[in-house]
């Protein structure tokens, strides 16, 4: 079934069908005719010969030059020529497709003055499977993703390259294959198509989507590693974090007791101490701040969503134009920036508990390193040095984007966001996420192998699905296929699938 997009009901979880599952989408009725409104609106303000920035003067520096009006026309054309100017590897599809989604819930509001043949061309864009070949690269996040999206709206003159069915091709070839009618840029088009922060937010919310996946599993991992390390749960009680009052801890320490459930820990047929390291009995409280953060964040990519980031901005009931910065990503990148740090924090105590798990020192009776043979073997004793490793990478990722402006365009654009890193970093800190992740789940595994006790029906399955995938480490062996197939493990959420099927949702 189509997804609507009328500028106002646009979630994370909409994004991720139209941009990753090729869910079609239409425009709402009432949506098609506040465009058509605005745009005879910004036509009558053109036959009146007003002054409007990008319209009928040039931008940024250039704002105050006006122009004649043979240049009107043209304008747009050079102007998204000028401004196609990332570089590097292309985005993965579903980032553009994120981004056209975005920038036609943008126009649906009405506010931006093209005409409608240019919405109408990205939704047959998106519904069609043509996707602009867009650099990832080159994007401040102010004044939009100028960078990319010029490469997306090169497809509206039938420029630029495209993917359709697998292949790449030129624009207007592909444009021709698929059917698409070639609009052109007549005045306002061109920066109508790609004057918003469209392509970071996209990212955001993809980004927030598997993000929140993978904490799910950071519960479950906790739930292994607690179970293999003979914990204390009292400190997974409810009423000791309504007390507190967070609600991420509330939820994360009640999915953790949810995947120990029936197990001989939590019915306390296993002897534990009175108090455990905090990396044991603090998750709750580490993973349920990450659930806040990301909360938030996504509180903010869904507000950008569904707002109005252009500029100017038409309003046809009172035949205004205004011209500000409602294209600035700050408010996108700054949560952001959280988000991708939070996940960095959940992946350090998912190490701690690994270090937990391989130190004989601290593992309660396991063996060093998790291995039978110790000396002769040495176990996983360098899954941890791989862990370290990816740890150190995100720490360095962590670094915000949102203060790093540096001025451009002779300074008349001297404060930028910076949003497109932030959204790159966060895809590359949860890829490391996934790696750290998978060795935790790799190590409790074998840990669990080695106990002798009933463990929680989740606990059981998640154990169930690691062991489709990875042996038990009986005697030592190259490690790298394993570590490669637990990351790719993680990522694909079966764990995570097969443990709610087991024992209903982590909510």
């Amino acid at each position: 079934m189509a997804i609507i997009l009328d500028g106002s009901n646009l979630t994370v979880e909409k994004l991720v069908k139209i941009a990753r599952d090729n869910e079609k989408v239409e425009l709402a009725p009432a949506a098609l005719e506040r465009i058509k409104k605005c745009r005879a609106m910004l036509e009558k303000k053109l036959e009146a010969r007003e002054i409007m920035y990008g319209i009928n003067t040039g931008i940024g520096e250039f704002s105050e030059v006006v122009l004649a009006d043979e240049q009107i026309q043209d304008f747009q054309k050079y102007l998204v020529y000028n401004h196609a100017a990332g570089i590097g590897e292309p985005a993965p599809i579903e980032y553009v497709r994120g981004a056209m989604a975005s920038r036609i819930n943008v126009h649906a509001h009405g506010n931006s003055g093209i005409r409608p043949e240019i919405t109408l061309t990205f939704m047959e864009m998106l519904n069609k499977g043509v996707t602009p070949f867009v650099c990832q690269k080159g994007s401040v996040g102010a004044c939009g993703d100028l960078a990319p999206m010029s490469q997306i709206a090169l497809l509206l003159m039938g420029e630029g390259k495209a993917y359709y069915k697998g292949e790449l091709l030129d624009g207007k070839t592909a444009m021709d294959k698929a059917g698409i009618p070639i609009p052109g840029l007549k005045a306002r088009d061109g920066l109508g198509a790609i004057n918003g922060s469209n392509v970071l937010t996209a990212m955001s919310a993809i980004f927030l989507y598997d993000a929140v996946h993978w904490l799910k599993q950071a519960e479950i991992a906790t739930s292994m590693s607690l179970e293999a390390l003979k914990a204390n749960m009292r400190p997974y009680h409810p009423k000791l974090h309504e007390v507190r009052g967070f609600a991420g801890a509330v939820r994360s320490a009640r999915a953790i007791r949810k995947c120990v459930e029936g197990g001989d820990l939590a019915e306390g047929r296993v002897k534990c101490k009175v108090q455990d390291a905090y990396s044991m009995r603090s998750t709750p409280q580490v993973i349920g701040a990450a659930h806040d953060a990301l909360n938030y964040a996504r509180l903010q990519v869904e507000i950008e969503l569904n707002g109005v980031g252009d500029n100017p901005i038409f309003f046809a009931e009172e035949n205004l134009q205004l011209s500000g910065a409602n294209f600035q990503g700050s408010p996108v990148s700054l949560p952001m920036d959280m988000a991708g740090v939070a996940i960095c924090m959940v992946s350090v105590m998912s190490e701690r508990r690994m270090n937990r798990l391989n130190n004989p020192a601290l593992s309660v009776g396991l063996p060093p390193f998790l291995t039978k043979g110790a000396g002769m073997f040495s176990g996983l004793m360098l899954s941890q040095y791989t862990a370290d490793s990816l740890i150190v990478e995100q720490r360095i990722l962590c670094a915000p984007a949102s203060i790093q402006s540096i001025p451009a365009a002779a300074d008349q654009e001297d404060f930028v966001s910076m949003g497109m890193n932030t959204a790159i970093k966060n895809f590359q800190i949860l890829d490391n996420a996934y790696g750290v992740l998978g060795i935790e789940f790799m190590a409790a595994a074998q840990a669990l192998d080695l106990r002798d006790y009933k463990f929680g029906k989740g606990v059981t399955k998640a154990k169930e699905v690691i062991r489709r995938y990875v042996d038990f480490l009986e005697i030592d062996r190259p490690l790298y296929p394993d570590h490669t197939r637990m990351q790719e493990l993680v990522k694909s959420c079966e764990i995570l699938h097969e443990v709610e099927k087991a024992i209903g949702p982590l909510e």
